[in-house]
C-alpha cells in the first residue's frame, strides 16, 4: 500500500500538465539501484499501467511494479512547497538508511 497526500497528487497533476503530452495519464514510481545509499526513487510519466503494475492514488494514478513495491510498501508520499520546500517527500518505512539529501536509501534484506 502506498499513501499519497492531496498535496503530492496536486503537484503531480501540475507536472503532467506542464509536460504537455496528452497521452500521459499517470506517474510511475520505481526503485533503481544507485545513489549514495544503494537505491533511489525514479519517477516517470506513463500513459497507462503495465499488466503487473499496482495502481495507487486516483488523479493521477501512480503505478508501481511488484519488485519496487516490495521495497517501498507502506510508503507515504507528500509534497512540501514554499520558499524552503523540498518538493516530493518520500517517507519509506522500509528504509533503514538514507543519504544526506534524502533521494537514496537502503533497506535491510
Amino acid at each position: 500500500m502506498i499513501v499519497i497526500s492531496d498535496a503530492a497528487l496536486q503537484h503531480m497533476r501540475e507536472l503532467i500538465a506542464k509536460n504537455g503530452d496528452d497521452s500521459v495519464k499517470g506517474i510511475r514510481i520505481a526503485v533503481m539501484a544507485g545513489g549514495c545509499s544503494g537505491l533511489s526513487y525514479n519517477l516517470d510519466f506513463e500513459s497507462e499501467p503495465e499488466l503487473d503494475d499496482n495502481v495507487f492514488g486516483g488523479n493521477p494514478p501512480v503505478y508501481v511494479d511488484d519488485a519496487s513495491l516490495g521495497l517501498i510498501d507502506g510508503l507515504s508520499l507528500d509534497y512540501i512547497g514554499g520558499l524552503n520546500g523540498k518538493g516530493l517527500v518520500f517517507n519509506n518505512p522500509k528504509s533503514v538508511d538514507t543519504c544526506g539529501c534524502g533521494t537514496s536509501f537502503s533497506v535491510q534484506r
